[in-house]
């Protein structure tokens, strides 16, 4: 039975007339188990391999090996389906045209699927709306499967009228989740990202064909390792308050303010998707009136919620003092994931700017980056940024954009933007 916990990490203590109470408010699951496993559902796995014709023989060979590897982590029992990505999607395993569009996973299966993911050959366009609309249509072809993930490859960027993409995606959330991988360089991340953010899934670039293999594994041995298959951040706030927002911080930022469903007029549920033994951070801000110095209130209460069953819960408090050396205070957590926030918003914009000949844009932008990465001890944007901008000074964020830059860095850059890292432990 998974057990969680949660801790708040605020400065409690607002000024005369304050009003914004911040906190971060980390979960921990403990003994989550295996997916499909807990008594609350079946799990399901599809397989999204892209055959287009863009997909070039050294990328084709490296994404069937990659793929057959990947059966090898699927937990015997798992609904199972291979599918086949192209300007339209075709379900290339188990061989079925009416019923159930998935099989459990067991020997003879993993070998079946495995011969047929052998057989793939690259061909015509790219229309990813068509591969998550099919996805979600073998998802609901066996209602048992409560835990659905899926994993998805491309190489290229999308050839389909502008807004299907997303039509798809809207179908797609809330129903399933989807890690993503770009292979090569002639991917669009943003694109990608829009999937993998709305489907609560990863995102990032496998540069080299001969990376692949792994990626696929650890994909699916993550996937398999979350026993938890749903769960809900609720947030309770008292008469007259506002959420401000509710975002994911650690390890992946993620906002979920627009996702929230209301359970009463004071209480909301946010998605956080299937869990394994892992710990998150959520930044929680929330609006509050005013009140007299001394006086103290409850802001916000910050549940986990599996269905109807509360299973942890942390309070974020508000009170009003007029002693500055308090109210001035900014809580650690909540200044390291701000700047961590801010981090990710540069480096995008940065590259944006780049990628739109805006230069002086570009310069200034990364160069806030370098500065905030240096500050939050965020070690892998630096090594990144480095590959893009040549750094004069971290502290004062002065850099010069590199002449020669190798697209796969900067789409690297690109994908671990929202990659954060933990607050770094006091020795």
């Amino acid at each position: 039975m998974a057990e969680f916990t949660a801790a708040v990490y605020q400065n409690e203590f607002l000024p005369d007339g304050g009003t914004d109470v911040n906190a971060i408010v980390t979960i921990t699951c403990k003994g989550a188990g295996t997916a499909g496993q807990s008594g609350s559902g079946d799990a399901g796995e599809i397989i999204i391999v892209d055959t287009s014709g863009s997909m070039g023989p050294a990328t084709m060979a490296a994404a069937k090996d990659a793929a057959q590897a990947a059966l090898a982590e699927i937990v015997d029992g798992t609904w199972f389906a291979v599918v086949a990505g192209a300007d339209r999607a075709m379900l290339a395993y188990p061989p079925v045209s009416s019923g159930p569009g998935m099989v459990r996973m067991d020997t003879r299966v993993r070998e079946e699927a495995s011969a047929a993911i052998s057989r793939f050959v690259g061909s015509g366009g790219t229309a990813i709306s068509t591969w998550l609309d099919l996805a979600g249509q073998l998802f609901a072809s066996v209602p048992e499967v409560t835990q659905r993930h899926a994993l998805l490859l491309t190489d290229g960027e999308n050839r389909e009228r502008p807004g299907k993409l997303d039509e798809a995606i809207r179908r797609a959330t809330g129903y399933f989740q989807c890690d993503c991988r770009g292979a090569g360089t002639d991917w669009q991340v943003a694109e990608i990202r829009r999937i993998a953010q709305a489907l609560l899934g990863t995102v990032d670039i496998i540069p080299r064909p001969e990376q692949m293999r792994a990626q696929f594994q650890e994909i699916m041995r993550n996937a398999m390792s979350r026993g938890v298959a749903d769960a809900s951040l609720r947030v309770w706030t008292p008469q007259g308050a506002q959420v401000l927002f509710v975002r994911q911080v650690a390890p992946t930022l993620e906002d979920l303010t627009d996702r929230r469903v209301a359970v009463n007029p004071l209480t909301g549920d946010y998605p956080t998707g299937a869990w394994a033994d892992e710990s998150r951070d959520y930044h929680v801000a929330i609006r509050v009136a005013a009140k007299a110095i001394g006086q103290e209130q409850l802001a916000a209460r910050v549940q986990l919620a599996l269905g109807n069953d509360v299973v942890t819960q942390g309070l974020v408090k508000a009170t009003w003092s007029n002693n500055s050396e308090l109210t001035a205070k900014i809580d650690q957590q909540v200044a390291h994931y701000t700047g961590q926030t801010e981090l990710a918003a540069a480096i995008q914009e940065g590259l944006a700017a780049k990628a739109a000949g805006d230069e002086a844009t570009a310069t200034t932008k990364l160069g806030r980056a370098v500065q905030l990465a240096a500050e939050t001890g965020n070690e892998e944007a630096t090594s990144k940024l480095r590959k893009v901008v040549e750094i004069d000074s971290e502290a004062e964020g002065t850099v010069r954009l590199k002449r020669a830059v190798d697209k796969a860095d900067e789409m690297a850059l690109d994908t671990a933007s929202t990659k954060t890292t933990r607050v770094r432990k006091e020795n």
